[in-house]
């Protein structure tokens, strides 16, 4: 039976950040995932954690301005330093969370940029070393951009490539099915052939981004494949309730802790 992690940035809004922990729990929720934690200190996340004894399942490092617009640093020349400042932020995050996965964001740019390319690189490599140090897992995700325009890394195939490459046991694939379905669809297909490197999943229904129970995906056929493929890791609910969240877990209902 797959992990479902409630995503806490998407989830249970409807209550303040850190009280999202205790709902997530409350509805039979035994891991978490968030965009980010930052705007909390290290010891309230892993407060809340301990006393609903759920498990971080995922977060991102930091993205640079996320209200200005940017969408996270690694392939962006000039913001290197400021990356690696970032890297260290969230692994003291990780270490207070016992977070074993981050997400490293790549930023906007142009895929085609030799620059931008080179500059990404050098970024997952940098960040994979330093989280390897610890024994976590570094995440990279390829995204939309129908839903973040101009995203660096925005096809599985460039993913695929890059993690097959660099020769990083701990650099692993964040396959987003709902970023696959639109970028690509076949996702059936492609969990079955990616499966060795993912170490991530998330959900959203197609093309409304809200619960997995219905739209363009069969979600019971797709959760049942994740067991015979032997998936072990959590998959992330990174939706947007059509309401409020304990409303819409219906889906859930079989899978429930």
């Amino acid at each position: 039976m797959p992990r479902f992690a409630a995503n806490l940035t998407m989830m249970f809004t409807e209550r303040p950040f850190l009280d999202r922990f205790d709902a997530a729990a409350d509805t039979g929720f035994r891991a978490v995932e968030y965009l980010f934690p930052y705007d909390h200190a290290p010891d309230e996340i892993a407060g809340r954690l301990q006393r609903n004894g759920l498990t971080q399942a995922l977060f991102n490092m930091p993205p640079g301005d996320w209200a200005a617009g940017e969408r996270g640093l690694a392939a962006l020349p000039g913001r290197f330093d400021e990356l690696k400042a970032g890297v260290a932020t969230a692994l003291r995050y990780a270490g207070a969370t016992g977070c074993r996965r981050l997400h490293l964001m790549a930023g906007l740019a142009d895929p085609g940029d030799p620059a931008a390319a080179a500059r990404y690189r050098d970024a997952v490599l940098y960040a994979a070393d330093a989280l390897g140090e610890r024994g976590i897992e570094l995440m990279l995700e390829p995204i939309n951009g129908r839903d973040m325009p101009g995203y660096f890394l925005n096809g599985f195939a460039a993913a695929e490539s890059l993690i097959a490459g660099i020769g990083r046991p701990n650099v692993r694939l964040q396959f987003d099915i709902y970023h696959r379905q639109i970028l690509h669809g076949d996702v059936t297909m492609a969990l079955r052939r990616l499966m060795p490197m993912i170490g991530h999943i998330q959900i959203a229904s197609v093309p409304s981004r809200q619960e997995p129970d219905g739209e363009e995906l069969n979600w019971p056929f797709l959760f049942a494949e994740l067991d015979r493929l032997g998936y072990g890791g959590f998959v992330g609910c990174e939706y947007r309730p059509r309401g409020r969240t304990e409303d819409g877990l219906g889906w859930f209902g079989p899978y429930r802790a």
